[in-house]
């Protein structure tokens, strides 16, 4: 029996010298704070996610923009002067394109569609050449969430340009 009064007098012993020992768990309060930055956290990695899928979203589309618009540019450099000055509707005016390229005569629905404007006009210049210039503009747009976004290519096709080298 001596050893067992003398492990309750230690035991009683490490009581006194660590009194707050016996208590390890958490207050309420604790745990509140715990939670909130837990949740605060969480919702900063949500929103986080949210924008950078947002942006990597909006580049796709700009770069899609971009190459409808170069599409575009790489068919008028291969017109000719006849055809692009005196054959009007020869280029047309007004065109569309999906989003997704590999279908483009049948997309899907719900998908992105820019729609896409072609402008030639007289060179905005003075000089004495300015009959043998057109300027053409390619402009893309379309509704991204809820703003429409456009981009825009401009280009000059002269007479007497790179197509007479050919013949």
């Amino acid at each position: 029996m001596g050893s067992t009064h003398e492990a309750m007098k230690r035991l009683e012993l490490a009581r006194r010298k660590h009194p707050g020992r016996n208590r390890a768990g958490m207050t309420l309060v604790e745990v509140i704070v715990g939670v909130g930055v837990l949740a605060i956290t969480t919702l900063s990695l949500y929103a986080g996610f949210a924008f950078g899928f947002a942006e990597i979203r909006l580049m796709q589309e700009n770069a899609r923009a971009t190459q409808i618009l170069m599409e575009r540019m790489e068919l008028v450099r291969l017109l000719n002067w006849d055809q692009v000055v005196n054959l009007p509707g020869y280029v047309p005016k007004n065109f569309t394109a999906p989003f997704y390229a590999d279908n483009p005569a049948n997309p899907p629905t719900n998908v992105l569609i820019y729609t896409g404007t072609v402008l030639i006009t007289n060179a905005p210049v003075a000089e004495t050449y300015s009959n043998d210039l057109r300027m053409i503009q390619i402009e893309v747009s379309w509704l991204s969430g809820k703003v429409i976004r456009r981009r825009q290519m401009t280009t000059f096709v002269s007479q007497y340009g790179m197509q007479r080298y050919i013949y």
